[in-house]
């Protein structure tokens, strides 16, 4: 019998068994010393020469990033531009002059200071950009304290790779053939760890509290990113049985990959479009091998984010028109900027704001920064002219500023027209619907929208108040939660009664939990993560929509997620029992 078994959030299935490699679960404890004045400009000098070296590490790692991983290159951007904040380096100087600290102590009282000042704003996108901070500092902190190791991680083929969490700095040393799995102690289920692994195709779980307290270095341990357990020193019954069920996982996933390039059709003959999520071009050739039939989201901040100024109308339009071309017929849907001032690494005033994540971003930055949203839509405009392309709209609240984000849209296409320059004027234009209040507008939106997109992950922690990158209450991120399923099936119903498509994106999209009641809805699309494409095909082939349909009838009714649950899982063990467990299983918390 295993010696612990700890629990955690699965983000990426699979099941591996190995020995535990834990690089920085015990770095040397850094010194807390009173430095003398005199010595100060050695320290600072000191902690220079860790930043410069840190930055120089996430250079490298970006230069050195897989192809298969080019997406996550926005990311590692971040981590270097936190590296190069003058605040940062400024404040840790600071506290060596006036407070006679050493370089080390410095930066780790930097960053609880700065910590603490983002915990108690208390968002969604603070709480992520803490863990950001927390991972660039640690690479400082490891250059002052072992500046001749900090980039050699002594990790042998075939381990379970354990972290506090992970950055896009550390793909290199996640190469899928010499790691099993991953484990970190912080993340959730949008944690960049867990799209990590789901692009390298390792099983991964986040989230999992005791793990640098309990796991020895090169212990055995049983990873189960099926049901989000890691099994500590298991017996020998733990450890045969759970080789079997790896071999009947890897046989599972061979036969769902055969069928993937066969259309997502019901029983009953009802046809949903599978979409894939994606960032760049990059990302074409491995969704259409996985049986993608369009790309359902393109999240464009990565042009964004990527270079030191901001894009141009021909460098997006560049990129957008390869996108465009290579998925040509298959429609290419554009999901405009997502992402607030605060987050852009060049142009223009950047407004403080408390709490970023409810603030000025999205459509409602683009509509302050109307140059900026022109440039874009105009390449997107462009790009339509290569094939099948559509304009999505990201957080909008209400019809005023649906209108006021068409407006701009038409300058924009009076733009092109008058410079007699190719575009798509008959582009579809759609609201991705995240908030409340587009919820229960719906019916108004849809007079004025060509398509909807449900944007879950945002819509359930709105709905729900819910921070979903605070581990603490993660686990309240329900989809199947009575509110959810009613807010989703509201803007359904709106869609179609008004004629226009309903597509759906976010993790509730690969939920086979969820899949029955999205069916019931007759969601025209859904747009998945990747990996996740032949699993959801290969259920949508094995259902029946009259069934489904019944079965939603009796979730609207149902008092509590528990109850929805309970009202799914019979159905899904009836009609998937020789797949539902090679799914991760729905947690066993309810609201």
């Amino acid at each position: 019998m295993a010696r612990v078994i700890l629990h955690g959030f699965a983000v990426s299935s699979g099941i591996a068994m190995g020995a535990a490699v834990f690089p920085d679960r015990a770095p040397p404890a850094a010194r807390h010393d009173q430095v003398d004045p005199a010595d100060a400009p050695g320290e600072i000098a000191r902690l220079r020469a860790a930043f410069a070296a840190a930055e120089a590490e996430f250079v490298e790692a970006g230069r050195r990033l897989p192809p298969d991983l080019a997406d996550q290159a926005a990311i590692l951007t971040s981590h270097l531009l936190i590296c190069q904040d003058p605040k940062f380096l400024a404040e840790s100087e600071r506290r060596i002059r006036e407070q006679r600290m050493n370089a080390e102590w410095a930066l780790e009282e930097s960053l609880a200071a700065f910590a603490g000042i983002f915990r108690r704003l208390a968002s969604p996108y603070i709480r992520e950009r803490i863990q950001d901070v927390r991972l660039v500092a640690d690479r400082i902190l490891n250059h002052l304290i072992r500046p001749e190791a900090a980039s050699r991680i002594p990790c042998p083929a075939g381990s379970i790779f354990l972290a506090r969490d992970i950055s896009p700095a550390d793909a290199r040393n996640l190469i899928p053939r010499r790691f099993l799995a991953l484990v970190t102690e912080e993340g959730s289920r949008t944690a960049h760890s867990g799209i990590l692994a789901r692009n390298l195709r390792l099983p991964a779980i986040v989230g999992v509290r005791g793990l640098s307290e309990e796991v020895r270095n090169g212990e055995d341990l049983i990873v189960d990113a099926l049901q989000g357990k890691v099994l500590l020193s298991p017996g020998r019954d733990e450890t045969a049985a759970y080789a079997e069920k790896k071999a009947l996982f890897a046989a599972h996933e061979k036969r769902i990959a055969q069928n993937a390039l066969y259309p997502a059709e019901t029983e009953d003959g009802q046809r949903i479009i599978l979409s894939a999520n994606a960032d760049t071009a990059d990302d074409i050739p491995v969704l259409l091998a996985a049986g993608g039939e369009g790309i359902g989201l393109v999240r464009t901040e990565y042009a964004f984010l990527a270079g030191k100024t901001l894009p141009s109308e021909e460098e997006l339009y560049a990129e957008y028109a390869r996108m465009v071309a290579a998925m040509a017929p298959r429609r290419v849907t554009f999901r405009t900027l997502d992402i607030g001032a605060d987050k852009l690494s060049a142009g223009g005033e950047i407004p403080h704001e408390a709490n970023p994540a409810l603030g000025l971003r999205a459509i409602r930055y683009c509509l302050r920064r109307p140059d900026l949203f022109r440039r874009q839509v105009k390449a997107i405009l462009r790009a339509g002219a290569h094939g099948n392309a559509a304009l999505m709209l990201p957080l909008i609240s209400g019809l005023p500023e649906f209108k006021r984000a068409k407006a701009l849209l038409n300058e924009a296409r009076q733009e092109l027209e008058a410079a007699n320059i190719p575009f798509d004027p008959h582009i579809p234009v759609g609201i991705m619907i995240e908030l409340p209040s587009a919820v229960f507008t719906a019916d108004i939106l849809a007079g004025e929208a060509d398509f909807f997109s449900i944007g879950t992950n945002d819509l359930i922690q709105y709905c729900l108040g819910i921070d979903r990158a605070n581990s603490l209450v993660a686990h309240m991120q329900q989809p199947l939660h009575p509110a959810v399923v009613r807010a989703v099936k509201y803007v359904a119903d709106a869609g179609h009664k008004a004629g226009i498509p309903v597509s759906l994106c976010g993790e509730m999209g690969s939920d086979p939990y969820c899949l029955p009641i999205l069916l019931g809805m007759a969601i025209d699309e859904i747009s998945v993560a990747i990996p996740a494409i032949a699993g959801i095909k290969h259920l949508i082939r094995q259902s029946n929509v009259a069934e489904c349909r019944e079965l939603l009838y009796r979730a609207l009714y149902a008092p509590t997620s528990h109850v929805i649950s309970n009202i799914i899982r019979p159905l899904l063990h009836t009609r998937f029992a020789d797949d539902i467990s090679f799914f991760i299983a729905q947690p066993e918390t309810y609201l």
